[in-house]
């Protein structure tokens, strides 16, 4: 009673701040007889799983397979006449680009043109836009080509300086991963495998855009190196087709479709829910469907689900609340296997697309995610998608499928393994604070922070490492083995490659995007009409507003820093410790940093990691 009490209260303060006319979910209608542009923006967030439909005060984001599902309703709605590009900047990942970059071209395929209009031009923007048929800048407006720039983090200075001394091993002279905290700069053969990966996602950048303006890729090499424009000097070189305002650049479709033309932002999606604030009835039916949840559709009698390994891979449910909201979602094993299960034993789904985007994690939640994968292979047809990232641990839980498909600049492979422990006697020693232990039992408090393994210790460590390196390897083997195109051990050990690289290797089957997996599972089921399900079911709003209840509400970017240096433990004080210097950083290296604390964090309670090591690509 007190939980109901308090979820009415919630919703009732939440519906003085929305005075607004009407509930409604339906796709906004325009006239037919009107032609019409369907206009996507590109500068929200695009997240791989999808959020429930009943959310009243939705943001700008979308899940991708809800933008790839609204390009694709562009080609058979003899309505519209031109599909609108306006990007600000992009937070989708090139492999992610490329999958827009094929749905484009099948739009023009249709007869139908593509047109961009961008403020101010980046690298990765550029690769997306130069699909279109013609591109333009608002005067003055900034085209940055300049190529991909890449990091590889170490934060062997910031443990010296807290007095905090790693000890870490991998399996694996290429696996990376513990060089973020034993070395200050990358190993040789990490410096190679970073090399190699650039030259892969770089190839990618350059093709597209290429294929996208219909030159060679030797002008667009020199594009490139020379790098900065103004929008006047783009268009001189041949980079963009128009400099004009976006008045201008909307008066220039009318004059070619019509003065009628509507440009259509929503093209496609569902309202969010809106309020009929003026009276009592409006909010009683708000308030009557928030409890009911989203309007759940008739079963469909074949349908191929798509379930999703989205961020760090941890076992068990989990509590996302304590992860930075600044990385993204995390993929707990427990509600994955349970998705996987229901897809097995649900006989209305025909076949099971698993989409990764996950750099990898828990070895123990791998193999859990693994197994689901594999009881859903022995009843029907599974196919892995691969996004962004699909490596280490994320490639761990692609190894039950007999199909693999990625884009041609996933980061995929890092097949290796990484655990060990942080030492903080030091940082303690620093603040006066001794601590004295009592042990029985040789190996006792092997695991413990006060001190760095013994020899003994470090080669049991390791012969524990090795087995679960050997399971790993023997995953690949098992499902890929006749695909490969050199012996296991000369792949694993933590090298990392691109999609295509992957391919050329046998480390995946072909390049190709979620449609296209898609359409391949449900050719592996035989089945020419279906739907297309996501399991689990994103959650409701009233779902979400009771684990917040549950949880105490939300935090502010501060009390978050606080939580995560919490989780440590009382004697692990490293991000508390660390406060100060990473609060000072600029926000893309912050992320970058919070990314390779939290993997330290894991470590401490993981002990062994499939993960990889944290690369931030940039323009």
């Amino acid at each position: 009673m007190v939980r109901r009490r308090a979820v009415g209260l919630v919703l009732m303060v939440c519906l003085g701040l929305v005075p607004l006319v009407r509930v409604a979910r339906a796709e906004e209608k325009t006239e037919a007889k009107k032609p019409i542009a369907a206009v996507f923006t590109f500068g929200g967030a695009v997240t791989e799983a999808p959020m429930a439909d009943d959310f009243p005060f939705a943001s700008s984001g979308e899940s991708f397979h809800s933008l790839l599902t609204r390009l694709k309703k562009v080609k058979s709605d003899d309505a519209v006449k031109a599909v609108v590009l306006l990007v600000a900047d992009t937070s989708l990942g090139i492999p992610q680009i490329e999958e827009v970059r094929q749905a484009l071209e099948e739009i023009q395929a249709a007869g139908k043109d593509v047109v961009a209009h961008a403020d101010e031009v980046s690298m990765r923007s550029y690769a997306l836009i130069s699909g279109a048929n013609r591109v333009s800048v608002v005067p003055t407006g900034d085209v940055w080509i300049t190529g991909v720039y890449g990091e590889s983090m170490h934060l062997r200075g910031l443990l010296d300086m807290l007095g905090v001394q790693p000890d870490y091993s991998t399996c694996g002279d290429y696996k990376s991963a513990a060089e973020m905290f034993m070395r200050r700069e990358p190993s040789p053969q990490a410096q190679e495998n970073l090399n190699w990966l650039m030259d892969g996602v770089y190839d990618t950048l350059l093709t597209l855009i290429s294929t996208g303006r219909h030159v060679d890729v030797d002008q667009v090499r020199r594009w490139v190196d020379h790098g900065i424009y103004s929008a006047e000097q783009a268009q001189a070189a041949g980079i963009i087709d128009d400099v004009q305002f976006r008045q201008d650049f909307e008066a220039a479709l009318r004059a070619k479709y019509g003065a009628e033309l509507v440009f259509d932002r929503r093209y496609g999606r569902a309202k969010p829910m809106e309020i009929d604030f003026s009276s009592p009835f409006g909010i009683l039916k708000f308030y009557g469907e928030l409890l009911s949840g989203p309007k759940k559709k008739k079963p469909s009698e074949a349908s191929v689900a798509i379930v999703y390994v989205e961020g760090p891979i941890m076992p068990g449910a989990g509590d996302p609340s304590g992860f930075p909201l600044s990385l993204g979602g995390m993929a707990f094993s427990t509600p994955i296997a349970r998705a996987l299960d229901q897809a097995a034993a649900d006989d209305s789904v025909k076949a099971v697309v698993l989409r990764v985007d996950s750099p990898g994690g828990s070895a123990v939640a791998s193999e859990i995610i693994l197994n689901a994968s594999r009881r859903v292979a022995a009843r029907k047809p599974l196919v892995v998608s691969m996004g962004n990232v699909a490596g280490s641990g994320g490639y761990y839980v692609a190894c039950a499928a007999p199909t693999v498909f990625a884009d041609a600049a996933t980061v995929t492979g890092s097949i290796g393994v990484v655990g060990g422990k942080l030492a903080t006697r030091g940082l303690w020693d620093r603040v006066g604070i001794n601590w004295s232990p009592v042990r029985r039992g040789q190996n006792a408090g092997m695991l413990d922070s006060a001190e760095v393994f013994t020899e003994d210790q470090r080669a049991l460590m390791q012969s524990w490492m090795n087995e679960i390196y050997t399971v790993f390897k023997g995953h690949v083997v098992a499902i890929r083995g006749p695909k490969l195109a050199k012996p296991i051990d000369e792949l694993a050990g933590g090298r990392v490659f691109t999609g295509k690289q992957a391919l050329e290797l046998g480390l995946i089957d072909q390049l190709g995007g979620l449609d296209d997996a898609i359409r391949h599972a449900a050719q592996q089921a035989n089945v020419s009409q279906y739907d297309v399900r996501v399991l689990p079911p994103p959650k409701s709003f009233l779902e979400v507003l009771l684990s917040d209840l549950q949880d105490g509400g939300g935090q502010d970017s501060k009390s978050l820093f606080l939580r995560l240096g919490d989780s440590l433990g009382q004697r692990h004080t490293l991000l508390q410790a660390a406060l100060p210097q990473l609060q000072a950083l600029e926000p893309r290296r912050l992320r970058s940093a919070w990314l390779g604390l939290w993997q330290l964090q894991q470590l401490q309670h993981e002990r062994v990691l499939t993960a990889m090591p944290v690369i931030d690509l940039v323009d």
